[in-house]
């Protein structure tokens, strides 16, 4: 199926990735009509439509889809019951599977363990016995995340060896969830790959990744040695994930560098903060080669455009420094348009260092 520019696209989701997936559409001609609950969010200053409904309102789900070409996400946790309903009247892709796959960690680990990669060792629980037998079994310290819905540091526990399981259990919230076990690593990084419609991947340089308190801080192309060393193993993994799933679009796995080699952390089966450099650091976006591969269209080079690379993320009060920001002449400056609240996504700052 190719959707001629021209066509709108429907996103689900109304935040700063599909605020950019608009952006990039626009470029190639596409109008983007949004549906989310909520009555205003960052896509809302760029899309020609945007539907505010329930993710459960199925008239209104059915009205939105008579007026799209073609469905997107831009993030995960939309009811699958949503989707299926979409699935029968209009192409979504990513279809279902990746994002069924991709949102319940035990399901991912499995996915990517039989596919041959490296995982932490994980055990799932739903109860506080449980949790202590995955314990006993896999030993601190570790991780307690709640199986899906957590992202940014958020639904997770560190365990140390003399934890309190009952406390950990309580605080999030004593629903399903998944123990991993500690992995030592020297640095994290992401795979950034895009599948077109006719089975072609290409994949952009695979950043360095540095966290804060959970929520990504910094990305940078390249990557030191040790990442590059490991890359060509975590791309083969993530293709072949994105085979498995048949995925049209972008997919991100990220990966710690340890002395064993890259070990798969989770996926996102969308466009990724650790990617928002592609902007101006890549010949293609991740999101306008998101745009081509849902639309059919041929991907689009993802080569560099410059020696290096830096994305930094703007949380909170941050984003009052966009003056400093702008006062930098190499600084590409992107503000998102929502209220300043601490530990939220705020912006994102790239600089390119211009080839030779």
């Amino acid at each position: 199926m190719i959707l001629a520019p021209g066509a709108t696209i429907g996103i689900l989701g109304g935040g700063q990735l599909g605020r950019m997936l608009a952006i990039a559409a626009a470029q190639l001609g596409y109008r983007t009509h949004i549906y989310a609950p909520e009555a205003s969010g960052p896509a809302t200053e760029v899309s020609a439509e945007w539907t505010r409904a329930g993710y459960d309102d199925e008239a209104a789900l059915t009205r939105f889809a008579g007026s799209v070409g073609v469905v997107t996400y831009e993030f995960e946790n939309v009811p699958a019951e949503a989707l299926l309903l979409l699935e029968r009247l209009v192409p979504v892709r990513p279809g279902r599977r990746p994002l069924e796959i991709s949102r319940f960690r035990p399901s991912e680990k499995a996915l990517i363990r039989d596919l041959g990669g490296r995982t932490a060792p994980f055990r799932a629980v739903e109860t506080l016995e449980e949790l202590r037998a995955a314990v006993a079994e896999i030993g601190t310290p570790a991780i307690l995340k709640t199986s899906s819905l957590g992202y940014d540091g958020k639904g997770q526990v560190r365990l140390g060896n003399d934890a309190d399981l009952a406390a950990a259990w309580n605080e999030i919230g004593g629903v399903h969830a998944t123990l991993e076990g500690f992995v030592s690593f020297e640095t994290e990084f992401s795979v950034i790959l895009c599948r077109g419609e006719d089975g072609s991947v290409v994949h952009w340089d695979t950043p360095e990744n540095r966290h804060k308190q959970g929520i990504l801080d910094l990305s940078t192309v390249p990557a030191p040695a040790l990442v590059l060393e490991q890359a060509p193993e975590a791309v083969a993994l993530a293709t072949r994930a994105a085979e498995a799933l048949d995925h049209i679009g972008v997919l991100t796995c990220e990966f710690f560098a340890t002395a064993d080699g890259p070990v798969f952390n989770e996926m996102a089966p969308r466009v990724h903060n650790s990617g928002h450099w592609t902007i101006e650091g890549a010949v293609t976006s991740q999101f306008e080669n998101h745009i081509r591969a849902i639309c059919g269209l041929p991907l689009g080079s993802t080569a560099r455009t410059g020696q290096w690379v830096e994305m930094r993320n703007l949380i909170g009060e941050d984003a009052n420094g966009w003056a400093e920001v702008l006062a930098d002449p190499a600084a590409h400056l992107h503000l998102y348009g929502k209220h300043v609240r601490p530990g939220r996504k705020m912006g994102h700052v790239t600089r390119v260092s211009p080839l030779p």
